[in-house]
């Protein structure tokens, strides 16, 4: 099957791709519980392209510190996913914010996660950018941190992420699903929730879950 990330974002969630990661072997594909959603409504779903930092504590003369996180914010397409990692948690390190998250929506992009800070959350919020971060903190990353890489391997979370990975979100975190099992993971993520759907319709008829769990094998 191919990849339908619509469908995907509309009828799959964090917890089934979860347990369908752990059927397939993945068991450590889910973000660190500290990544959290700025919109707790908001559903992400999209291929990751990958920044590193470093921190800092000082601003070099006559150099632009953010010129590495400009190329990757304007090399972004359609359905990827900004995935910065920061060593997180951290109380210091703030690579994302409005200006950032309007520009990658302008390219395409769907989103950014991050185990970083994230700032102007009142303008991100109201325009419906996702994003999943690490805190929030006002301030900036210049002096305290800079992009040391893009498009390579990091972790981000607690997880290990490979540029062209698949990322889903909502509000119970963020999984990584690894770009070398995706079609076998969504195919049968949408198996599982068909089950789910099933079990929930008999336990709401009354069923004993005992007898509904030796039905579909599904809780």
């Amino acid at each position: 099957m191919t990849i339908d990330f619509a469908r995907i974002r509309a009828e799959l969630y964090t917890a089934v791709l979860s347990d369908t990661l752990d059927a397939l072997g993945y068991p450590d594909q889910a973000m660190r519980p500290f990544i959290r959603p700025l919109d707790e409504t908001a559903v992400l779903f999209g291929r990751a392209r990958t920044g590193l930092f470093m921190p800092t504590w000082h601003v070099p003369e006559n150099e632009n510190v953010y010129a590495l996180e400009i190329a990757l914010i304007d090399d972004l397409k359609d359905d990827e996913v900004a995935v910065i990692a920061c060593g997180g948690p951290t109380e210091r390190i703030a690579p994302w914010g409005e200006l950032l998250s309007t520009a990658a929506r302008y390219r395409g992009a769907v989103g950014c996660v991050t185990d970083g800070l994230v700032r102007d959350v009142r303008q991100i919020r109201e325009m419906g950018f996702a994003v999943f971060h690490g805190g929030i903190g006002p301030l900036d990353s210049r002096g305290r941190g800079r992009m040391m890489a893009m498009d390579v391997p990091i972790e981000c979370g607690g997880v290990k992420v490979e540029p062209g990975d698949y990322l889903f979100g909502d509000v119970d975190g963020v999984v990584v699903i690894p770009a070398t099992i995706a079609t076998a993971a969504v195919a049968q993520a949408f198996a599982k929730v068909e089950g789910e759907n099933a079990t929930r319709d008999e336990l709401a008829k009354g069923l004993k879950l005992a007898d509904v769990y030796a039905k579909y094998g599904v809780l």
